[in-house]
């Protein structure tokens, strides 16, 4: 079936400008075929009203939590919110039960997205067996089931001279590795950083914890040459870190959340679990060093790590409470509303940061939107503003400290390989 999108205006990524035209495209091929003015005519018309076109995001840091914790999130509800968030294509993190450290596990995760139709699902693999941090993974034959990464996110590999055989291997056979950097000697049962700790009487878990594994596996990738992917970066000593290995040629990508964007541990007055994310909100100075990085580059993608848990277990008391928050649903529209309405960074900065450079980062296709790439993209109202309920989610997660926060830039229609998998009437109340 041939659709065509008319009304709508599409970002040019190279400078800014913003041209009405209509998309054709083709849900067999999962390509467009046209963009511009003047299109043949199509099986199905979808009128927009002056939305901004942009190329379907891309997010490499989620958690579906499927098999084994389905009452937190599916990979049919993850998958869901990720299409209402305008994202078209998502990378799932392991740490399931069982962990996602087969090849059948793998197939096994792609064939459940491939059911659900919402986006494209990506399964990141375990390095080690069960996440355990001892025996490695069969590497080559996770990639040849689709795996297109390696983390044991949820804990790092604490034995250097196993990640370091880890990032041989990797390096031998394609895959980055992508890690939670977390010294657990150091980091302990602490669930805050120190100011928050401090003032709440409950354990401190420092950033030097974070620091320290990143600069082991910066080393590591340098000696190796293995791809090093940092998940969600939270340290002023991080960014820097981060920085000096990418002048000294170290093949490093990282990637920070909105959270760590958007909030400091200065946010905390109470032992809420709500504010419960690991690693924790820094201080004041850590998110400034982590915006800088972001703006200057240095740290190339958003990433939500978008973490869903039950209600009941985050009103747990606070040391029991789980550690996440979630997000997909509204990351654009917060980065919009508090970088780009701001003029801390552009439209089309932010559209790269959170489409085109992820996709490049791991190999994925789109990433642009063009005549004979996927067609993948999502329609954004920017002049609309409105307050974020995370009753309206469609993610089962409810776990966020952003209730409330008025913001812009919501999607209204997400569009997958020519299909549509999003789509909200304008003015329509969920």
């Amino acid at each position: 079936m041939k659709r065509r999108i008319d009304g709508g205006r599409l970002l040019d990524l190279t400078d800014g400008s913003l041209t009405a035209v209509s998309v054709l495209m083709d849900d067999e091929t999962g390509l467009v075929l046209a963009i511009g003015t003047d299109l043949p005519s199509a099986d199905e018309h979808i009128q927009l009203d002056g939305e901004v076109l942009l190329p379907g995001f891309v997010d490499l840091h989620v958690h579906l939590r499927e098999p084994g914790f389905e009452a937190k999130e599916t990979i049919a509800t993850g998958a869901r919110a990720a299409a209402a968030g305008g994202f078209t294509q998502i990378a799932c993190m392991p740490n399931t039960r069982p962990p996602i450290d087969t090849p059948e596990a793998v197939r096994w995760v792609r064939g459940r997205a491939e059911e659900a139709g919402h986006c494209r699902v990506w399964p990141i693999a375990c390095i080690t067996s069960g996440q355990r941090g001892e025996d490695l993974t069969d590497f080559a034959a996770l990639k040849a089931a689709g795996a297109i990464a390696l983390s044991d996110d949820g804990r790092g590999v604490q034995h250097g001279g196993r990640m370091l055989r880890a990032m041989e291997e990797a390096a031998r056979v394609g895959l980055p590795v992508a890690i939670h950097a977390e010294d657990e000697t150091l980091s302990g049962n602490g669930v805050f950083d120190h100011g928050a700790a401090l003032r709440l009487c409950v354990p401190e878990q420092p950033g030097e914890a974070e620091s320290a594994m990143i600069a082991r596996d910066l080393l590591l990738a340098e000696r190796t040459g293995a791809h090093l992917h940092v998940c969600h970066v939270s340290t002023e000593s991080a960014v820097a870190l981060i920085r000096w290995a990418k002048a000294r040629g170290v093949r490093v990508t990282a990637e920070v959340t909105p959270h760590h964007l958007l909030l400091s541990d200065e946010a905390i007055d109470r032992a809420d679990p709500l504010y419960k994310v690991n690693p924790p909100l820094r201080g004041e100075r850590d998110r400034l060093a982590c915006l800088a990085g972001f703006l200057d580059g240095t740290l190339d993608v958003v990433a939500t790590d978008h973490a869903p848990h039950t209600v009941e277990e985050k009103r747990r008391p606070l040391l029991e409470a789980p550690f996440g928050l979630v997000g997909i649903e509204i990351v654009f529209p917060l980065l919009y509303t508090h970088l780009v309405r701001t003029g801390r960074m552009s439209l089309s900065e932010l559209v790269k940061r959170m489409s085109t450079r992820p996709a490049q980062a791991f190999g994925l296709p789109g990433g642009v939107l063009r005549p004979g790439g996927p067609a993948d993209l999502t329609a954004v109202n920017l002049d609309e503003e409105r307050e974020i309920d995370p009753e309206a989610f469609y993610s089962k997660g409810r776990n966020t400290p952003f209730r409330g926060w008025r913001a812009a830039g919501f999607s209204v229609l997400t569009v997958c390989g020519g299909r549509v998998v999003h789509r909200i009437e304008r003015r329509e109340a969920r």
